[in-house]
């Protein structure tokens, strides 16, 4: 049997749910998360990440339908895609990414109700034995620390780029 203690998760199952959004500015959004910002979208880092660096790029729009984004939100999110994939390369130093969309719970969303594409820097050996053997994920940093290391070069990048 495997035993995995995470003490400060029962403050969260014993304690009431909050209604709302998660990636939404005025609802339950984690703005302390948030690593850079456009005019129709945001790029925050993943609280609960499949590796270091896992970064979301998310409309400021509630929406939950690919084809309902328009043109300049399209525009604006890949353009933060673009900038995340940057960053990450001159933070981190990963071999690979992968980046997509996990449209409604049938495609794998975890929050199917409003729409974000993911940004995961990818090393060789990142699923090494303890996800393979062991079936646990381990990830060596803290994703404050992550969110510390990446803001700077966002703020930096994203004026050089998008001026």
């Amino acid at each position: 049997m495997k035993t995995i203690f995470a003490p400060w998760r029962m403050a969260y199952i014993q304690g009431k749910k909050p209604q709302g959004c998660v990636l939404c500015r005025d609802s339950l959004r984690m703005d302390e998360l948030i690593v850079g910002e456009g005019k129709t979208a945001f790029v925050l880092v993943n609280r609960y990440p499949y590796t270091g660096g896992h970064l979301m790029v998310v409309p400021f729009r509630h929406l939950n339908r690919i084809e309902d984004i328009l043109p300049e939100e399209r525009l604006e999110l890949f353009t933060l895609v673009d900038l995340s994939v940057r960053v990450l390369k001159e933070a981190m130093n990963p071999e690979g990414f992968n980046v997509g969309l996990n449209l409604g719970k049938a495609g794998g969303a975890g929050i199917d109700d409003h729409l974000h594409i993911h940004v995961v820097p990818r090393w060789g050996g990142d699923t090494n034995f303890m996800s393979v053997i062991g079936g646990v994920r381990i990830i060596p940093e803290d994703v404050d620390r992550t969110c510390a290391l990446l803001k700077p070069l966002f703020e930096k990048l994203q004026r050089e780029i998008c001026g």
